[in-house]
């Protein structure tokens, strides 16, 4: 019997690349499964739901509850609905961030003047005018914080750039640091995990499986929880040799939790 109750698992990379299920990913799916672990999926894309995740997969004849779905988006919501509910919210983002903010009644403004919150994030139709609407924004906010720190996202052409380009572009413009990354690897990226899961205060039976050291791997390590590489997405072999992030496990694909947890 497996000692893991649960089990984190990222998506872009480790189950999936663009539209493309990815080798192992069915295999590894069935053997969380068999092992009697809970499963929650938690995705750096800032941009999407849990609903999106439960089509997408399905498309895959994977099934997926969306309570046990969480990303970037969904949880900076949760944390600026909880911390600043009253705040006008100015975003550098996309419009699918924009709905899932104002989905938990957030107050999201186009007026950078007005802004108490700064929220950056990927935008892949950025341009110099908002950069400069930025700036604005920042040199009045009270809070600066960020989706998540990807500068690169996998994609089925190749990489592209992610939220952490634009992030980095917003803190060089305003000479100002985010004050929190909301998505992974940070605590309140691990505490929403661990309370979907139920499993506060559980790390050591829990594990985290993902293709990025400095977000899915460095997730679990400060939460305590055993990690696991998978070598199908961003990092390989070579990247965890030269890394001072040690994962308990690296895998070739996902298929190998068949014997991780058998």
């Amino acid at each position: 019997m497996t000692r893991y109750e649960a089990v984190i698992l990222d998506v872009d990379g480790t189950l999936v690349r663009g539209d493309r299920l990815l080798p192992g990913a069915t295999v590894g799916i069935r053997a969380i499964d068999d092992a009697g672990c809970d499963r929650l999926l938690f995705s750096n894309n800032p941009t999407r739901g849990a609903a999106h995740y439960e089509e997408r997969l399905s498309a895959h004849d994977l099934a997926v509850d969306p309570h046990r779905v969480l990303t970037s988006g969904t949880v900076a919501a949760e944390f600026l609905a909880d911390t600043h509910p009253e705040a006008s919210v100015f975003v550098v983002g996309e419009s699918r961030l924009e709905t899932l903010l104002e989905k938990s009644s957030l107050a999201v403004i186009d007026d950078p003047r007005e802004a108490a919150v700064v929220l950056g994030s990927i935008d892949r139709d950025l341009t110099y005018d908002d950069l400069g609407h930025a700036l604005t924004a920042l040199e009045r906010a009270d809070a600066f914080y960020g989706t998540d720190p990807d500068v690169t996202i996998p994609t089925d052409g190749g990489m592209v750039p992610g939220s952490g380009t634009i992030i980095a572009a917003m803190e060089a413009v305003a000479d100002r640091e985010v004050d929190g990354i909301l998505g992974k690897p940070s605590k309140i990226a691990a505490d929403a995990a661990f309370e979907r899961l139920g499993l506060e205060g559980s790390p050591e039976r829990t594990l985290v499986v993902g293709d990025r050291l400095n977000t899915d791997i460095e997730l679990g390590m400060r939460a305590g929880t055993d990690t696991a590489l998978v070598t199908t997405g961003v990092a390989s072999r070579a990247d965890v040799a030269a890394a001072d992030l040690e994962p308990t496990y690296v895998l070739d694909s996902l298929a190998e939790l068949e014997d991780l947890l058998g």
